[in-house]
């Protein structure tokens, strides 16, 4: 049997930290740019991410900074920890990528760094990634999240003509943070409701155009599943017209929810395929 060939360690892209911007009680805008950023690129995707690399406390890297040789030489508990943050925007010209934050204070790993990070600071990612843009073939365009989703929408509605078909919702903690986007985004206020449950209704309650819809819901999985089966089950919108996934869940951190997150989405997609 043919040895299988050595999986090779992502490269780490080294970014700056260009300027900062509070953009409501709960999100922080970060701008990245500097020499590491040159020859990056983006392709295709509204919903591009990347993976930002931060070292456990106490720990640090040898230069010039290697993944590889990071996991070669050091226990796993010293690896850097991942978080995962959607591309608001990509300036080629000037080299700059905006990443927004969803922020509780001091809660969490990324969500601090933001609040803190200051001009000059160095962070480093891995990626970027991306599979959904907005399908020129479709009749009209479903897009759905909470604050982890905005971005993803946000592109999503930069990239569709002014005039496309669209229902678009997003929802937040209260009126406060609302932010200037786009006019197509209707806002959602969670209040003292469990996350995602005004989404979900409002979804329902929708009038949807006629046609071929291609949806976007993206958010915490437990309403995420909601909708799915909504979606999917219920409406029986072919699983091709859907980008629908859980970007993290209620009672856990990245790192547990992304060790589940594969199980959880085949237990998911077998008992509603078993129901439709």
């Amino acid at each position: 049997m043919a040895e299988r060939p050595e999986r090779k360690a992502p490269k780490a892209t080294e970014a700056q930290v260009v300027r900062t911007e509070r953009l409501s009680p709960h999100l922080q805008r970060v701008v990245l740019g500097g020499p590491g950023l040159a020859g990056f690129t983006l392709a295709g995707c509204t919903d591009h991410y990347v993976k930002l690399l931060f070292a456990p406390p106490g720990v640090g890297y040898p230069e010039p900074f290697d993944v590889a040789r990071i996991r070669a030489e050091l226990p796993r508990e010293q690896w850097p920890v991942t978080r995962t943050y959607t591309v608001r925007a990509w300036d080629a010209e000037a080299g700059e990528m905006t990443v927004d934050f969803v922020v509780h204070g001091d809660e969490g790993l990324a969500g601090p760094w933001a609040l803190r990070a200051q001009p000059g600071d160095v962070i480093r990612f891995l990626g970027p990634g991306g599979a959904y843009a907005p399908s020129a073939d479709a009749d009209w365009h479903l897009l759905a999240g909470d604050e982890s989703a905005l971005p993803a929408i946000a592109a999503a509605l930069d990239a569709l003509p002014s005039d496309a078909d669209v229902l678009a919702f997003v929802e937040i903690a209260g009126p406060e943070d609302e932010i200037k986007v786009d006019d197509r985004i209707v806002w959602l206020h969670r209040g003292e409701r469990p996350v995602g449950a005004a989404l979900v209704s409002a979804v329902r309650q929708a009038a949807f155009p006629a046609g071929e819809v291609h949806a976007f819901v993206h958010g915490e999985a437990g309403f995420v599943k909601e909708l799915r089966r909504y979606l999917r089950i219920e409406l029986a919108v072919p699983r091709e017209q859907l980008s629908i996934s859980g970007y993290w869940r209620l009672g856990h951190d990245e790192d547990g929810w992304q060790a589940s997150k594969s199980t959880w989405n085949a237990q998911v997609e077998a008992e509603q395929e078993t129901a439709a």
